[in-house]
């Protein structure tokens, strides 16, 4: 008898490893997953964002376990799986949340002028920072390459799971102003195809999505005026750039994934989701 679609989206039982989990896109996500009967384990570099996520989970009916730990930190990693492994058995998925920019890797000009008055000394790729690049990098590609390595044993032991990892729009076409970030998450794309197929004989899916723009505390201090309150100039672009005319909501990523970690999408390893308002396929 043919299964009901709802069967094939039904995540009930299942566990999942998040990182970044106590930020808002991974901290709703973990609620939604939680409520839909699947046992959470939330990690995060800030014991107490991680430990309100899981108190969230909870609180919504879910089931949840709180970690604080660093995932460029293989070690700790490891000790969080076997404390998951201890309480509920191997995680059945992981999602690699965890990310972000680091100012100094970025620049404040997006274009250079050349023969301007001190543009030697200007905000721009000559003058920046070695070291915040490299941090910026690392946490966004090292970040997703460790906590595969550490969480997909169980995976291939059981010959069954899903990893989703976060990429971002600007590994399509790199965003001006953020050529770490954007150079990591390019690498996040194609190390997820990479490890889809390395993994494809063993039951294990690798998939990663790409959102764009969706509104966080975080994004609302960078896109509006900080005294107005006011879209930016380069906010106003954005939404231009994107048909839909908005910012997403962190909810509005819950339903790939989901789809993703179900056998809704057992035939779907090494692709890379766009969640972006359209923004990725709009041009002039």
């Amino acid at each position: 008898m043919a299964r009901k679609i709802a069967d094939w989206f039904n995540l009930e039982g299942k566990s999942v490893a998040i990182t970044g989990g106590g930020g808002a896109l991974c901290g709703t996500l973990a609620v939604a997953l939680g409520e839909s009967g699947m046992r959470v384990a939330v990690l995060d570099i800030q014991e107490e964002a991680a430990r309100k996520t899981a108190e969230a989970v909870t609180s919504a009916g879910g089931r949840a376990l709180a970690f604080s730990c660093s995932v460029l930190d293989e070690a700790a990693l490891r000790m969080v799986y076997e404390k998951i492994s201890a309480e509920w058995g191997a995680p059945d998925f992981l999602v690699n949340g965890a990310g972000g920019n680091d100012p100094r890797a970025s620049t404040e000009v997006e274009f250079v002028e050349p023969g301007q008055p001190g543009w030697e000394s200007g905000p721009h790729f000559l003058n920046i920072d070695l070291e915040g690049f490299d941090k910026a990098f690392r946490l966004n590609f090292h970040g997703t390459v460790i906590p595969c390595k550490v969480f997909s044993r169980g995976m291939l032991e059981r010959r069954a799971g899903s990893i989703v990892n976060f990429s971002s729009m600007s590994a399509f076409v790199p965003l001006t102003k953020i050529p770490a970030y954007s150079a990591a998450k390019a690498a996040v794309s194609n190390f997820t195809k990479w490890l889809a197929v390395h993994y494809s004989h063993a039951g294990v899916r690798v998939n990663a999505i790409a959102p764009g723009f969706v509104m966080t505390e975080q994004l609302k201090f960078l896109h509006r005026d900080r005294q107005t309150g006011e879209y930016t100039p380069r906010a106003k672009r954005t939404i231009a750039h994107t048909p839909m005319g908005r910012y997403g909501e962190p909810e509005e990523l819950v339903g790939t994934i989901a789809w993703l970690l179900s056998d809704a999408s057992r035939f779907v390893t090494g692709d890379v989701i766009p969640i972006d308002g359209g923004f990725s396929s709009y041009t002039i």
